[in-house]
C-alpha cells in the first residue's frame, strides 16, 4: 500500500483546468488527507478535492411563507415538492421561455434547459425568480 505526503503525485479535480488530474501534495491536514495540491499541468495550487467522492445534490429547503406550526417546528418542503404542488395547481399552459416576453407571477415557462418552471416573483422589471423542479433559478425578461 502506497503512503501519501507533501511531495507526492495524486489525483484530484483541477479547478483551472476543470479536469482530474495529476498533482503534487503540497501541505497535509493530518496524516491521511491531502491539505493543498499543485496541478502539474497548470502550476495552480488549491485546495484537494477527491475525484472519487461523489457529489451530493443539495437538498434546497424552502420554508413555505404561509407555514403550520407542529409542535413549535416550521414545517419544510423541498424545492422539487413545491415545483410538483405549483404545477399542479396552476391552470395555464406552458408557454416556451424568451428573454423579450414579460412575465407575471405564476406564469408557466418551458425553458429549453431546465424544463418547465413557475414564475414565484418578480424581481425588478426586467428579472424573475423561476421555481424549476431542483432549484430557483433568476432569469432575465421584458428586454
Amino acid at each position: 500500500m502506497s503512503t501519501i505526503g507533501v511531495g507526492k503525485e495524486i489525483l484530484s479535480q483541477c479547478n483551472k483546468c476543470k479536469l482530474i488530474l495529476a498533482h503534487i501534495i503540497v501541505t497535509m491536514k493530518d496524516a491521511t488527507d491531502p491539505d493543498k495540491v499543485m496541478c502539474k499541468t497548470c502550476k495552480g495550487t488549491h485546495s484537494y478535492k477527491d475525484p472519487s467522492a461523489k457529489k451530493k445534490k443539495a437538498t434546497i429547503e424552502k420554508v413555505i411563507k404561509n407555514h403550520k406550526v407542529a409542535g413549535g417546528k416550521k414545517i419544510t418542503q423541498s424545492v422539487a415538492e413545491i415545483w410538483t404542488q405549483a404545477l399542479n395547481s396552476s391552470q395555464a399552459p406552458a408557454v416556451a421561455y424568451s428573454i423579450r416576453t414579460n412575465y407575471k407571477k405564476g406564469d408557466v415557462i418551458a425553458h429549453p434547459n431546465f424544463g418547465d418552471g413557475i414564475v414565484e416573483r418578480l424581481i425588478d422589471s426586467n428579472k424573475i425568480e423561476v421555481l424549476f423542479k431542483d432549484e430557483y433559478k433568476t432569469l432575465l425578461h421584458n428586454k
